[in-house]
């Protein structure tokens, strides 16, 4: 009830104490119900707008390692956060810093007749601030920095208003204090979550070593995995080509939301990629995909730039014997692996532990399977009913040939034998053979023209499972059975036209690749071939090519 003799300014000022006091009882609820400082900061300006004339409400805390006062939030501030962060303030400029100090409020009344704080106050009277209060944010525990208000008014602060924002600033206190806290319990629960996360991701790959020895299989596990734990959008394994490493290939890759610019078996060159740049140094890289030269001139920088991936860090892959390769990662953040390196070298030491046993057993494999298809082969020989372990004949003309025989037999030339159906043109080829150095390594030999033709490079090259309908499995190429030995094509003159490009590049470059496969093989084989037919006609009538004659 009120006093019908109280004064009207007593009784509005008991109205505005109320209204004040109901506002502090929202604003304890409030920092009850919100921890995120911005949205705790928006209600505690709006509630006590209702109550108190301030244009501006900011906090201010210490910082005791740079020894600066950071803004922590300000709301409906004269000029925005980044504008009062970049006047520099040092802590003696600011009000905050005084409160900090002395733990008591400050009040200037005039802003412009302020004499302590003279860059802060021209920077206040700059944005038309009349007054302004600070008041000190402590805890129990710790001090923390000032609550401060401005008004466009003179003299906006009585005592009674003085007293209550020290309440309100209490409050505040205890609600940063409580979020910075609850802050710093997240950020080390975060820490030792990715410290979790990268043991167990070392774990894997260490899992990896003993537990998977496909190497492609291995590298694309070992990418979603560091993926996944580096929170990054791609990463690859890079591989080299060939021996000269001109060129590195795509041999792994782990990019859920690629554009399609970045997939497996593309190649980037050693030469300006960054990539080419680690396995030429073995240093590692971190890199910001930022220079308009670097993405204009270079094709690997133009593809990742256009991917949308802004930085990136590239980790040489260290086998026994050298950089076998490169662990490239890549994120749409910026500036996302500063930190990360030294961790990321201990998990390309166990990739590069893990490619080398990888790529150890499949050698292993490959040459164990040359073995097993050699011993097929000779076996089918053996139970051959024809023997041609001697040639007999004493005629002038069979002695001529056998004197061909011996001549050409040393060498490492291709042969071609001329000769009737019937004539002996294979027994030819074997002694051929026997009389090389070679005579220790396999002698193949296949019938072109008892081959369907569309099998027929099959069984030169070799296929890749599921390289066509039927192929359940990988076959190995007569070429690549008679490594180091004697391949015998007989009726060499029935080859397609289409596959003849494809045997040349064999005599000449030494290399072919199986049907359905990018990689490219190696073969030593020496090529002996025998016809019945008039390959010069043949070339006439442009059904044999004449730089394969």
């Amino acid at each position: 009830m009120i006093n019908a003799m109280s004064s009207p300014s007593k009784i509005r000022s008991e109205h505005y104490a109320g209204d004040r006091y109901e506002a502090l009882f929202r604003v304890s609820h409030a920092i009850s119900a919100h921890r995120d400082p911005k949205k705790l900061f928006s209600v505690l300006a709006g509630e006590l707008r209702n109550v108190i004339d301030f244009r501006f409400l900011s906090v201010l805390l210490y910082d005791e390692k740079t020894h600066t006062m950071r803004p922590y939030v300000l709301d409906n501030v004269v000029g925005e956060l980044e504008e009062f962060a970049l006047q520099g303030f040092t802590p003696e400029e600011t009000m905050s810093w005084w409160v900090y100090q002395h733990q008591q409020p400050l009040v200037v009344p005039v802003v412009n007749q302020e004499t302590r704080f003279p860059r802060m106050m021209a920077f206040l009277t700059a944005k038309e601030i009349q007054s302004v209060g600070s008041f000190p944010l402590t805890t129990s525990h710790r001090r923390l920095g000032g609550l401060s208000f401005g008004s466009e008014h003179k003299d906006a602060y009585s005592e009674d208003e003085v007293s209550f924002l020290s309440l309100v600033a209490n409050q505040v206190a205890v609600a940063i204090d409580d979020a910075l806290n609850f802050q710093a319990s997240q950020q080390a629960q975060e820490a030792l979550q990715r410290e979790r996360d990268r043991l167990q991701l070392l774990l894997d790959v260490n899992n990896s070593v003993v537990s998977n020895l496909e190497l492609r299989e291995q590298l694309r596990a070992v990418s979603a995995s560091v993926r996944r734990v580096m929170q990054c959008d791609v990463v690859s394994v890079d591989l080299p080509v060939d021996a000269e490493a001109r060129q590195l290939r795509i041999y792994a890759l782990d990019f859920p939301e690629s554009k399609g610019l970045l997939k497996e078996e593309s190649l980037v060159p050693t030469g300006c990629s960054p990539a080419g740049e680690v396995f030429r140094t073995g240093v590692p890289l971190v890199l910001q995909v930022d220079d308009p030269d670097a993405v204009e001139s270079c094709q690997a920088h133009r593809i990742i730039s256009e991917e949308g991936i802004k930085s990136g860090c590239m980790i040489p892959l260290i086998g026994r014997k050298g950089v076998l390769g490169v662990l490239a990662l890549g994120s749409r953040r910026e500036h996302a692996f500063k930190d990360d390196v030294d961790f990321l070298m201990q998990v390309a030491g166990q990739v590069g532990i893990a490619m080398d046993n990888a790529l150890a057993y499949g050698q292993i494999a490959d040459l164990k399977d040359q073995l097993a298809q050699e011993k097929l082969y000779l076996e089918d020989e053996i139970r051959s009913e024809m023997n041609f372990d001697e040639i007999i004949g004493s005629s002038a003309a069979l002695r001529r040939v056998l004197q061909q025989v011996e001549t050409v037999a040393p060498t490492d030339s291709a042969v071609l034998i001329l000769g009737e159906t019937g004539t002996g043109k294979e027994l030819v080829a074997r002694a051929i053979h026997n009389l090389s150095r070679r005579k220790d390594r396999t002698f193949v030999k296949l019938n072109c023209a008892a081959i369907p033709t569309g099998l027929l490079e099959s069984e030169l090259f070799g296929h890749e499972k599921g390289a066509f309908t039927g192929a359940i499995a990988q076959r190995i190429g007569r070429f690549e059975l008679a490594n180091n030995g004697t391949a015998f094509l007989d009726e060499i003159g029935e080859i397609p036209l289409e596959l003849q490009p494809k045997l040349l590049r064999v005599l000449q470059e030494r290399e072919f690749e199986r049907l359905g496969s990018t990689r490219t093989l190696r073969t030593d084989a020496r090529l002996v071939a025998a016809t019945n037919r008039d390959l010069s006609a043949m070339v006439d009538e442009q059904k044999f090519r004449s730089d394969l004659l």
